[in-house]
This record gives structure tokens, C-alpha cells and sequence, in this order.
């Protein structure tokens, strides 16, 4: 049997069982037909196609064993899955096959007549094919004046419906107007009604057509009540329409009258340009509203009046800035990867960073947030350059701004338009010239930033630089919100200690020690020596620079912890060859030492600063410079006297303090070493800092001190060889200091053989190259016992004694 015979079958037994009466019809055995998302009423056709293989399982079960179907909508329309006998509603609709067709992909498709209402009283069977004992259901309730109100108020409140939803035809209240049953009229709009399966699964469980009819009409109102509201949203935005074309319409035909009249003055044809780019601009709604409301003024203005050039420079700052404009992001690792090591040697851990902000933008792109850095390192290590070598791997425009020396707030943030040539801060004015909403902003020298009675610009910095904040940045000559929010800042420094400690705590520092000796040569051969053959005209006949003469301009004509110097030597070279190549000489070849001493003149730094051998009183520090690592000695001089203590050199207050806790431990352990403590009260102890131009502070000499004091004092020789950094407490403990990469560095740079470190800095030493940890002999202490007897030799004389009182003269 085929499933035409079936529904015709079916339907010849379902007219049966109405005619009969559904009261007197015994319960039957039916095939469960699960729905989604659909509620299928009596008296009321849909189409339904079926795709699930258990459906037409149950299907094929229908047509074997001759059982009718009921239509029971699934409870959750979200389930994927095959629904069990929980998941369905008890109450559905006995249906018939109306008509179906067999797709090519096997599924099918029908449409279902519904004929009455049942509901399930037990399942007889639960799998995979539902089949079901089910119970007719009729229609309560019977014909009176109160059921044929509520049936004449449903086909006016339907009528109305009609007419304003444009997706019902109109033959649907035709065809409602034709209902003579209540019951039926409200199966026939709620089948209709683009009602959630709830509701309409609600009206179907409703028996009782009273009760059916007035909860139809109250989901009748409020659909009602939302139509009525669409259709006035839609009135007005459609009068908005009109008459904006109607605006338009009128000013083409006045600029059309003014053009063969030949009226059209120069002030005009400004306001009608500008009026034409704020219609093209893609402005925020906020920005937009401004941008109308100043044209309108603008427009009202006389032409002489001294506001016009106000209201024209404001508006062209509001369309030249760049609101939504954005570059693409290049976030191919491999490229960036590649893009910073051809552009810059070293820097691992600044380049790690850039590549990982990559990887997150590529991973999250909605969710990551903009990132604050901060570049600090001595002048010279590639901190600008690697900002614009970022935005190169990024794809992104730079822009920079120096910071150095502004005192005033109004640089950040601009003047307010009362002030006559009042502009925006420099921030806003950088955006304009990047041109979009997403470049690579460098904050030049943020280190130097001034203060004074104009304000304070680090503190205008601090919403700028703060990813919760700056996506309404507010600047005083826009008033208007600007977001900060998808622009990479970098800020650069060459110190941590001049920034004030809530705008440091916005960044994310990212340290750029000094290059090491063998990393100044690498960076001279693939950098810096092209560059200057480049720009000196010898790219035909390039100069050869071999190991040897990289390295003598490193050790005796520079002395730094970057590189510009030793490029300012290299361009020196290459301008004495391209003088010699322009008046027709021999072109120089190779550079060799001595050339470079004829050529550069003498030596400018002497290569090994340490002392040539063992002296008494005088000791070996390191110091860290905005300029990199250095060596600070320390020599003390010991005097008769009456205990006073002198220092020179420039000393700090952090320094003096070292000072006194070195002399005060001295005299602690006096006894250990065997010091009368009377001859501190004898003697005047002096002790001196070389290079007194240079101010010193810090408490990293304070070991160096300690051992200065103890070689003069017990006359024992500190080694030449040996260099120290370390902050001494009076109990003579070892305290961790900073700058330990560029202390070791300048060691390095010296010939130092051995260096005296806290113990509390091993776990900096991974930062160190690893090739300067094998040639330094680095030493870890933790008291100052350990420190003197690695910086001091034996004694070579007797140790200072108190004089004896001279008598006094009673003549």
C-alpha cells in the first residue's frame, strides 16, 4: 500500500469518526509525528518536511501496520536530537496525509491535514518509532451571545492585522470571514498568527472555546499593538525621508539658480563643500550631530563675522581626523618574525613581545586589549627605530611625538575654543596626520616631561595611556569623545626614576640594555656599514671593514652603551673615502687600524682604565648611567687629624649615607682587624671620587666604599684587576642593586677580570650575555667578609696608630 491509499484511507475513517461524534469515538492507536517549532491546529493544512531517519521510520510503521499520525510539538525548539516522550507535549493534533512527495535525497516532503484534537493518555511504544494510545478530544462549551462577540471582536481585531501585515494576503480574513464556528474561526487565526510554539500550543490545550476565543484576542491586541507601532516608526522615517529629498531637491535647484545667475559668492560655495563632506563623512552619530549643529551656524553667520573662521577651522578638525578610517593588520608571524630581525640585531625580548601581541590579535581579535609599552635604555639602542619597525611588520602607519621639555597640559590636551588660535593637544593633531584610527604611536623622551605653574602634562598622559579610559579621550578644543582604544602606544625613556609612578604603572617596560662589544660589531656589519656606504656614494666602490678595525673604533674612539657614535666614526671613514674617490685618488679598499688612527686621529678613550697595579685605598665600583654602565672609582686618603670626614666628587645624599654606613661598619669590626679604635678619633679620613663634573648618587658603591676604607685603614692592597657593585647595611650584608646587565657590561668593556656581586643578583644573571658571564669571573657575596677577602691582598705595612697627647704648656 502505497502512502496516497494510506491518507486517502485515513481520511475516509477520520470523516467516519466525526460524523459519529468525537465523544463517542473510542481511543486509538497512532503513530507519534514530532514537530518543531510548528503546532499544527484541526481544520487547518501545513506543510512539513521530513528529514529525520526515525521519522520516516514512522512513517513506513503508518503505512504497514494503517495507523493514523499525531502532530505533538517538541517542548525545547532548541533540541537537535530524536525527541523521547518527555520532550513532547501531551496534547497534538490527529492529522492525515494531504499530499506528499519523495525528494531525490530521500527525504520527504508533505502536507498534513489536521482533523481533531487528542492527547496521549500512555506510550506503547518508545523507540526508536513513538506510538501512542491517544484519546480524542472535543471542543466545550456552546453557542451563546457572549461567543459571538468575542467571535465578531477576533475578525475585526484580525481585519485590522491584515491590513497592516504585509505578510498575510488578504484572503486571509476573506477566508476567516467564511468560518462559521467559533472553534474553528480560532484554530483558523491562531494557524495564522506568527505566535511562539508556546502560545499557540496554549491555545491548542484550550477546550473550551469561550476561554479559546478571548485568550486569542489578547494576542490579537498586543500583535495589534505592535504592528500600529511599526507602522508609525515607518511613517516617520519615511516623512524623515521625504523630506530630506525634498531639502535636497530644493537646494539643487537653488544652487542651479545661483549658478545661471552667477550669484554663487566664495562663502557659499564653502559652506555647500563642507555641507557635502559631512554627508559623506562616516561620522560617529555624537560626532555627526556636532558637525550639523556648527554647520547650521556657520551657515547663519554673516560672511565677515570674526566667529566664521572659528566654526570653519573647528569643522575641518572634525572631518580631517580620522573617526573609523583603519589599516589592516598584517598578523603573519613569519613576516613579522622576518620584518624584525632584517631591521634589527639582538633585542630578544622586545622582539618576543611584538610577536606575542601578534599571535593574541590574531587569536582573540575582539578581545584583546591595547597595549602600553615602554622602550627604556641608554641613547642609541634602537628604541625609535624598532617602534617603526613594528608598525613596518604590522602594516600600520607610524606617527611620533617628542616629549621632551613640555610643561604644558595644553600640548596633551589643546586649549579650549574661548582662546583665540586655540588648536587640539598634540595627540589629536598626530592622529590627523596618521590618517587612521589604528597607527603605531611613539611617545618620544616621555622621561623628560616638564611641570609648572601651566599644569602637569604627565598627568594628562595618564588617560591616554590607559586602556580602561582612552576610548573616550577628551580633548579641551573637540569636546567631543575620541577613541584612543585601537592605537599601539609606545613610549620610550632613557630612565624609569623621572616618571611619575601612575603613569609608569600604565606601561609595560621593556628594558634595552647596551650592546656587548661582539654586538656592536655585528650591528656595524649589517646595519650600519650599508647605510653609510649608501648615503656616501660608495656603493660602487664599498670600503671593507675587517674585525680589527670595527673593534679599535669601538674600544678607542667610542665609549657608550648603543651604537650612534660608532656610527658617526664609521660615516667619518666613509666621507675620507668618498673624498678621495670625488678628486679622482685611488679609492680606499680596506680599513685597517692604523688607517683609521691617520685617518680619525688619536685615540679618544683609553681601552683599559683599570689601575696598572695593586694600590692601597683605592677600589674598583661599577656604575649605571642614562648612557649605559661605567666604572666609578673610589680613593681614600687617610690624614692626622681629628677624625673629620671629607668627601668630594660630587656625592649625592643616597651616596653620603653609603658613606657613613661603610666607615660605620669599618669601626665595628675594628678589632678583627686589629685597628686601635682610638685612631678614628686621630685621624681625618678624605675620601674622593674622580671625574667631580659627573654628579653621583646611589647606594651601589656601598661595598666598594667599605673595601676603600678597609685597604687604608689596615694597609692592605685592593686588587686592580677586581671591580665590585653592591649596597652594604651596618651589620655588613650584601644588599641586591640595579643596572646589573649594564654594570657588567662597562666591566667587560674595561678588562675586568673578576666581579664582586650580591647574592641576591644571581637571579639576573640569566639576562647576561652569555658570552660575557664566561669571560668575567663573577663572584657572588653575601657579607662583606666574603668581599674582602676576594678584593684584598695581605698587608704591605703597618696599619695607622693613634699619636700620643702632646703635653700641654702650663708657662
Amino acid at each position: 500500500m502505497d502512502l496516497d491509499n494510506l491518507s486517502f484511507e485515513m481520511e475516509e475513517l477520520f470523516e467516519e469518526a466525526l460524523e459519529q461524534g468525537l465523544e463517542d469515538m473510542e481511543p486509538l492507536k497512532a503513530v507519534v509525528l514530532p514537530v518543531r517549532e510548528l503546532v499544527i491546529f484541526p481544520d487547518m493544512v501545513s506543510p512539513l518536511h521530513i528529514d529525520q531517519e526515525i521519522s520516516l521510520q514512522a512513517v513506513e510503521l503508518a503505512q504497514r501496520d494503517q495507523l493514523p499520525f499525531i502532530a505533538l510539538t517538541q517542548r525545547d525548539e532548541e533540541q537537535e536530537s530524536y525527541p523521547g516522550p518527555k520532550d513532547l507535549y501531551t496534547v497534538g493534533t490527529v492529522v492525515s496525509l494531504a499530499r506528499t512527495l519523495h525528494m531525490p535525497d530521500g527525504t520527504l516532503s508533505v502536507i498534513l491535514q489536521g482533523n481533531f484534537r487528542a492527547q496521549v493518555t500512555e506510550y506503547v511504544q518508545e523507540g526508536p518509532v513513538l506510538i501512542a494510545e491517544v484519546e480524542p478530544l472535543d471542543d466545550e462549551g456552546e453557542e451563546n451571545s457572549l461567543s459571538e462577540a468575542l467571535t465578531r471582536a477576533v475578525l475585526a481585531m484580525f481585519e485590522k492585522v491584515v491590513q497592516l501585515n504585509h505578510t498575510l494576503p488578504e484572503e486571509a480574513y476573506v477566508y476567516a470571514l467564511n468560518v462559521t464556528e467559533p472553534g474553528t474561526l480560532a484554530n483558523v487565526i491562531a494557524q495564522m498568527l506568527s505566535l511562539p510554539s508556546a502560545q499557540q500550543q496554549d491555545l491548542l490545550e484550550t477546550l473550551n472555546v469561550v476561554e479559546r476565543l478571548q485568550k486569542l484576542s489578547g494576542h490579537l491586541a498586543r500583535e495589534l499593538d505592535v504592528l500600529e507601532l511599526e507602522t508609525q516608526i515607518h511613517d516617520k522615517v519615511q516623512r524623515e525621508l521625504d523630506r530630506s529629498q525634498r531639502e535636497y531637491f530644493l537646494r539643487e535647484q537653488l544652487r542651479a539658480i545661483q549658478h545661471e545667475l552667477g550669484e554663487t559668492d566664495a562663502f557659499t560655495h564653502d559652506v555647500i563643500r563642507i555641507q557635502e563632506r559631512i554627508e559623506k563623512a562616516q561620522l560617529p552619530d555624537v560626532v555627526r550631530q556636532r558637525a550639523e549643529e556648527e554647520m547650521s551656524r556657520l551657515a547663519a553667520m554673516p560672511p565677515m563675522s570674526p566667529e566664521v573662521g572659528i566654526l570653519r577651522t573647528y569643522l575641518d578638525w572634525l572631518l580631517n581626523l580620522p573617526w573609523s578610517e583603519a589599516t589592516p593588520d598584517n598578523l603573519d608571524l613569519k613576516h613579522a618574525q622576518e620584518t624584525l630581525a632584517s631591521r634589527h640585531y639582538g633585542l630578544p625580548k622586545a622582539k618576543d613581545r611584538i610577536l606575542e601581541y601578534i599571535a593574541v590579535r590574531k587569536l582573540a581579535p575582539e578581545k584583546s586589549r591595547s597595549t602600553i609599552l615602554c622602550f627604556v635604555g641608554p641613547p642609541g639602542t634602537g628604541k625609535t627605530s624598532l617602534g617603526r619597525s613594528i608598525a613596518e611588520a604590522l602594516g600600520r602607519k607610524f606617527v611620533r611625538v617628542s616629549l621632551g621639555g613640555i610643561r604644558d597640559e595644553a600640548e596633551i590636551r589643546g586649549h579650549r575654543r574661548t582662546y583665540i588660535g586655540a588648536l587640539p593637544g598634540r595627540i589629536l593633531q598626530t592622529m590627523r596626520r596618521a590618517g587612521t584610527v589604528n597607527p603605531v604611536f611613539m611617545l618620544d623622551e616621555v622621561d623628560k616631561l616638564g611641570q609648572d605653574f601651566r599644569g602637569d602634562p604627565a598627568s594628562a598622559l595618564l588617560e591616554v595611556l590607559d586602556p580602561e579610559q582612552n576610548s573616550a579621550f577628551s580633548d579641551h578644543y573637540l569636546e567631543l569623545p575620541y577613541d584612543l582604544s585601537r592605537v599601539l602606544f609606545i613610549t620610550t625613556a632613557n630612565v624609569l626614576y623621572t616618571i611619575p609612578p601612575a603613569l609608569l604603572d600604565r606601561m609595560e617596560v621593556i628594558e634595552f640594555p647596551g650592546y656587548t662589544e661582539e654586538e656592536k660589531v655585528e650591528i656595524a656589519r649589517r646595519f650600519l656599514l650599508p647605510r653609510q656606504l649608501e648615503l656616501n656614494g660608495l656603493e660602487t666602490h664599498p670600503l671593507q671593514f675587517p674585525s680589527a678595525a670595527l673593534t679599535k673604533l669601538i674600544r678607542e674612539y667610542t665609549y657608550e652603551a648603543g651604537v650612534r657614535n660608532l656610527e658617526r666614526r664609521i660615516a667619518g671613514m666613509c666621507r675620507k673615502a668618498a673624498r678621495r674617490l670625488a678628486e679622482g685618488k685611488r679609492p680606499l679598499r680596506r680599513v685597517t687600524p692604523k688607517m683609521i688612527e691617520r685617518h680619525l686621529g688619536p685615540p679618544r678613550y683609553l681601552h683599559d682604565r683599570l689601575e696598572q697595579e695593586d694600590e692601597i685605598g683605592v677600589a674598583m665600583g661599577l656604575a649605571w648611567t642614562a648612557n649605559g654602565g661605567d666604572l666609578l672609582p673610589v680613593e681614600v686618603a687617610l690624614l692626622p687629624g681629628k677624625g673629620n670626614l671629607t668627601l668630594t666628587g660630587q656625592m649625592g645624599e643616597v651616596m653620603r649615607e653609603s658613606v657613613q654606613a661603610a666607615f660605620t661598619y669599618l669601626r665595628s669590626v675594628a678589632e678583627s682587624w686589629k685597628l686601635d679604635p682610638q685612631v678614628f678619633d686621630k685621624t681625618d679620613v678624605h675620601i674622593h671620587m674622580p671625574e667631580g663634573g659627573i654628579p653621583k648618587d646611589g647606594p651601589s658603591g656601598g661595598i666598594t666604599l667599605a673595601v676603600a676604607l678597609v685597604s687604608a685603614f689596615t694597609g692592605s692592597p685592593v686588587r686592580h684587576d677586581v671591580a665590585m657593585t653592591g649596597e652594604i647595611t651596618l651589620r655588613g650584608r650584601v644588599l641586591a642593586v640595579g643596572g646589573l646587565k649594564e654594570k657588567l657590561l662597562a666591566a667587560h668593556r674595561a678588562g675586568v677580570k673578576t666581579v664582586i656581586l650580591p647574592q641576591r643578583n644571581e637571579q639576573d644573571l640569566p639576562d647576561i650575555p652569555a658570552n660575557i658571564r664566561r669571560k668575567l669571573d663573577l663572584r657572588l657575596v653575601a657579607t662583606m667578609p666574603e668581599v674582602l677577602e676576594i678584593a684584598l691582598r695581605p698587608p704591605v705595612k703597618e696599619p695607622p696608630s693613634p699619636e700620643p697627647d702632646a703635653p700641654e704648656d702650663r708657662g
